[in-house]
């Protein structure tokens, strides 16, 4: 009776697998969002079963995928069927919040790297750089209709400058980019999927407040060991050690920016705040650059200087 019951659960959650992928596939906008959904199957699998039938009903969504989708279907089932099928192991296992959504971000991560990998080797395809040749394409365009009706001042010339270089940038930043959509999509996964899981009896530990997350003072050391030696060897642009500082750079300074917004919502605590206050300041944060430089000082000395215990003795 209970393979009955988990053969039984299997094919639904699969049939469920199937009209999700089926949807994400061929409804345009509405697909794209569809598409963090997909782990859901997976997750509510896993965590209810052992690892080996785990496994199994991956590889028949695999199947499936093949069959009813196409070769673009493959990549996406083993993105986030795999994050799906470690997140639900994770949460079987009793493990923490934080360790599930570490685990899902570095399955995907690894996922997506294989799949870059796989499509360079196997069909001579490089993301990266036919991006960067659209993005090209896209900036010479504009500086011929520019140049057509006679806007081509200094001005103009150097914006086009300054696209180049971003250009630039965003291509040696790529790793670090690939790891925050990997961070942002195990979130949006997390977010989704489980209250839909805890609906179905499956008990998930919960986050701790964001207010309490706290980096070790290691990253700090990190971030400045980083800057000096960027100043130090000023790595020409397109070396390997170009592309790794400035990668190491970009992520500890996000950290940075993290703990500063942790740091706000603990004091917005401390103080009494309304609940909407750090929210906005976290908004203005996210899209205005000058409150994003202060948060990230704010993170530093944070770190730096044990603030948070500070505060605490003085407000005890």
């Amino acid at each position: 009776m209970k393979n009955v019951h988990k053969l039984t659960e299997g094919a639904v959650l699969l049939a469920v697998f199937t009209v999700l992928l089926l949807m994400s596939l061929y409804i345009p906008v509405l697909g794209v969002l569809l598409t963090f959904v997909l782990p859901l199957p997976f997750i509510l699998f896993a965590a209810k079963n052992k690892r080996s039938d785990s496994i199994v009903f991956f590889i028949a969504g695999l199947l499936l995928s093949l069959i009813v989708g196409t070769v673009i279907s493959i990549p996406i089932t083993l993105a986030f069927g795999l994050t799906g099928l470690v997140i639900g192991d994770l949460i079987r296992e009793k493990k923490e919040r934080s360790v599930t959504f570490i685990g899902g971000t570095l399955t995907f991560l690894a996922v997506s790297i294989l799949i870059y990998a796989a499509m360079n080797v196997l069909f001579n395809i490089n993301f990266v750089e036919e991006m960067t040749k659209v993005m090209d394409e896209s900036i010479e365009m504009s500086r011929s209709v520019v140049d057509s009706i006679g806007a081509g001042a200094a001005e103009t010339e150097e914006l086009f400058t300054q696209l180049e270089t971003a250009m630039k940038t965003m291509e040696t930043l790529i790793p670090s980019i690939l790891v925050m959509m990997s961070l942002s999509t195990a979130f949006i996964i997390q977010l989704i999927a489980f209250p839909i899981v805890k609906r179905f009896g499956v008990e998930v530990t919960k986050w701790k407040s964001f207010a309490d997350l706290t980096f070790p003072k290691s990253i700090l050391w990190y971030y400045l060991i980083t800057i000096f030696a960027t100043l130090m060897m000023n790595p020409e642009e397109g070396t390997f050690w170009y592309m790794a500082l400035l990668n190491l750079s970009f992520i500890l300074q996000m950290l940075m920016v993290i703990q500063g917004l942790s740091f706000v919502f603990f004091f917005s605590r401390l103080k009494g705040w309304p609940k909407a206050a750090p929210v906005i300041i976290l908004i203005l944060t996210v899209f205005m650059p000058i409150f994003l430089y202060i948060i990230r000082i704010l993170g530093i000395i944070d770190i730096g200087f044990d603030l948070r215990k500070r505060l605490d003795k003085r407000d005890a």
